[in-house]
């Protein structure tokens, strides 16, 4: 099977699937200002990416990207990991330290997991942003810095609010513009191409010529990637691994037989903890080919209007 480099493309994402269209359009119109973006989306899809291509489409390309996971900071350590230090403040301090902010003035400072930040620190984080300035651990003088933030969570606002996860008022400060990065089961037009695109990267790096099977292909297309664009990625490399020529993808996925609902008499099997959009996904598939494609009866057995269905199977 041959294969050629997918051309819908934006910074280093790939996809054209409506949702993504989607994506592109709000990031080319907020990269032209300076308003702090808080991405929303959960694990795997890319949010780094996203911020990257944010930094790349703005005024501040040519300056740095920092990109920082506040989750992999010891919260004893975050402050001056991000504000800097001054000699001597602490055991161990023999030298001034640039904090990320200060490294990232005039460009982009991408702050990952941002829920994961304790929130005393969060409170420093606010008054910042509204003044844009700081002390230094250990420090008297203030610094300034003209830095442009792009935040990121995995976790539901409201919840992570409601659990003493994240201050609500530095949630409205961060979410100037919130974007809803979409799961890989929301673009699902993509999956293969983005599969494609990971395997054309391996032969190029390794100077080879493997492929798909076509049972991976179906299996690509049917899994549901609960873990995005990462586990995607993953699994394709893993398969590539152990392939001397054509990939098989269903023997690098331990839970494909758990995750894949079942049709029985017609009626569709699912397993516990299979997320609503695939349910809802096949109950849609599995009731249009009861009816041989009929969209119109289908539509009135599943309660939806017609346009609701075609809406829904353009998306699938």
């Amino acid at each position: 099977m041959s294969f050629e480099t997918p051309t819908k493309r934006f910074g280093l994402m790939y996809g054209s699937s409506p949702a993504m269209e989607k994506l592109y359009q709000q990031i080319e119109r907020v990269a032209l200002t300076d308003a702090t973006v808080l991405l929303v989306g959960e694990s795997g899809t890319g949010k780094e990416l996203i911020a990257n291509a944010i930094h790349k489409a703005s005024a501040r390309s040519e300056q740095a990207f920092i990109a920082v996971n506040c989750g992999a900071i010891p919260a004893h350590l975050i402050e001056a990991a991000l504000f800097g230090h001054e000699k001597g403040s602490f055991t161990g301090a023999i030298r001034q330290h640039i904090g990320y902010f200060e490294q990232a003035s005039h460009g982009t400072l991408f702050l990952d997991e941002i829920t994961e930040m304790p929130v005393d620190m969060q409170v420093k984080l606010l008054r910042v942003l509204e003044s844009g300035t700081f002390l230094r651990v250990g420090g008297d003088d203030e610094v300034k810095v003209d830095v442009r933030l792009v935040a990121a969570t995995n976790r539901d606002l409201e919840s992570a609010v409601k659990q003493g996860n994240l201050r609500e008022d530095l949630m409205y400060r961060l979410a100037v513009f919130p974007v809803r990065v979409p799961p890989l089961r929301e673009r699902s037009s993509d999956i293969e191409l983005l599969a494609q695109q990971f395997l054309h990267e391996l032969n190029e790096k390794e100077k080879t010529r493997k492929t798909f099977s076509r049972n991976s292909l179906e299996v690509i297309r049917s899994y549901s990637w609960p873990g995005n664009v990462r586990e995607l990625r993953n699994v394709v490399q893993r398969a590539f691994i152990l392939a001397t020529d054509t990939l098989t993808i269903e023997d690098c996925i331990s839970d494909l037989s758990a995750r894949k609902p079942t049709v029985q008499e017609g009626c569709l099997n699912f397993f516990v903890g299979t997320p609503l959009a695939d349910a809802q996904r096949e109950i849609i598939l599995a009731t249009l080919k009861h009816y041989s494609g009929n969209k119109r009866l289908t539509a009135e057995a599943l309660g939806i209007s017609l346009k609701t269905l075609y809406n829904r199977l353009k998306e699938y």
